[in-house]
């Protein structure tokens, strides 16, 4: 989340964010990270290995 490669807001859920990141260690799979922002930080909902999503060659 500190570094995302890119970040959207979640369609569903507009007080929601999606970040991504590739992961070299995990064949260029990209981690998705959905949170809420809160004063200070971030409340994590979910992350998980986005199927649909690969990283940009």
């Amino acid at each position: 989340m500190a570094e995302p490669d890119s970040v959207e807001p979640d369609p569903v859920h507009p007080d929601r964010m999606r970040a991504f990141r590739a992961l070299p260690e995990r064949d260029g799979r990209v981690l998705r990270v959905v949170y809420v922002p809160v004063p200070g930080g971030a409340r994590v909902v979910t992350m998980f290995l986005d199927r649909g999503r690969r990283r940009k060659a």
